[in-house]
């Protein structure tokens, strides 16, 4: 996802866990002062960047907070449970083979 864009849609924050919000809070802060450095030595091509890049970092904060306060609620980590359910099955066809060997 690249920071300063319309991609970065508070819909599509909702589907982001925590940590991976304040990773991309990290890299938004670290390109804003990449940019105002290249603003400062006359480097910068576009202004305009700074300011999108602002602003996301206050959607971030945003839904950080929201989900603090139990305003936006926090994703269900879907990937997880499915992995856990599929090793579950294979452990338990695994030990229904070795009940079967045995018999």
């Amino acid at each position: 996802m690249a920071i300063g864009t319309k991609q970065l849609a508070p819909s599509e924050l909702d589907t982001f866990e925590d940590q991976r919000l304040v990773e991309e809070l990290r890299k938004a802060k670290e390109e804003l002062f990449n940019l105002r450095f290249q603003s400062a030595t006359g480097q910068l091509d576009s202004h305009g960047r700074i300011r999108a890049v602002k602003r996301d970092i206050a959607r971030l904060y945003t839904v950080i907070r929201e989900r603090e306060l139990g305003i936006r609620a926090t994703p269900a980590p879907v990937e997880a449970t499915k992995a856990k359910k599929s090793k579950a099955k294979k452990a338990d066809s695994a030990d229904d083979a070795a009940k079967e060997e045995a018999e």
